[in-house]
């Protein structure tokens, strides 16, 4: 499959800007699509991709999804997971429920918001959120804090395996 063939790319902000509930990118609508569930937006739009975005695509081309939407567990737009702690209101107003339709919309759902899911217990939050989802969930590994590994520094051959449903147990905070 090429890379370079067309994307269509759609983003979803709230007013100001300050939250990105959703981006989407599709490239093969006949295939499967693919939910990534991570921990907060940098840079990314609906016009330009940022490099954990670029790497998240070709992973899901590689896996054999046609599309990829992006969620997080914050919607608050950042570069540093630091900048969340100085958040009045990191996770948005809307962002379950556009957790929970790209979960309901997507043939599987990736989980891969790395070490900082567990500010606030969102990982656990989300993690409930999505039960009924429990059969699509899957992650590419876990951290030693058990949480889902974030996909910009897997290797190039990393597969998606189904989530352990004991990690949500063992999940370390890192409050």
């Amino acid at each position: 499959m090429t890379r370079e063939r067309s994307v269509e790319r759609t983003a979803e902000f709230d007013p100001t800007g300050t939250y990105r509930y959703w981006l989407g990118r599709f490239w093969a609508r006949d295939r499967p699509n693919l939910a990534l569930v991570m921990l907060n937006p940098s840079r990314a739009d609906h016009q330009h991709d940022d490099p954990t975005l670029r790497r998240s695509i070709r992973f899901a081309q590689d896996w054999g999804y046609g599309s990829l939407i992006v969620v997080n567990l914050f919607a608050f737009c950042a570069t540093s997971p630091r900048s969340l702690r100085l958040a009045t209101d990191p996770i948005g107003v809307n962002n379950d429920a556009y957790i929970l339709r790209a979960a309901q919309g997507a043939d599987r759902v990736l989980l891969a918001w790395g070490n900082h899911g567990s500010f606030r217990h969102r990982d656990r939050a989300v993690l409930d959120l999505l039960t009924p989802q429990t059969n699509k969930l899957c992650c590419v590994g876990l951290t030693r804090t058990g949480q889902p590994r974030h996909p910009l520094y897997l290797p190039k051959d990393s597969r998606p395996i189904p989530w352990p449903l004991s990690a949500h147990a063992e999940m370390t905070p890192t409050q």
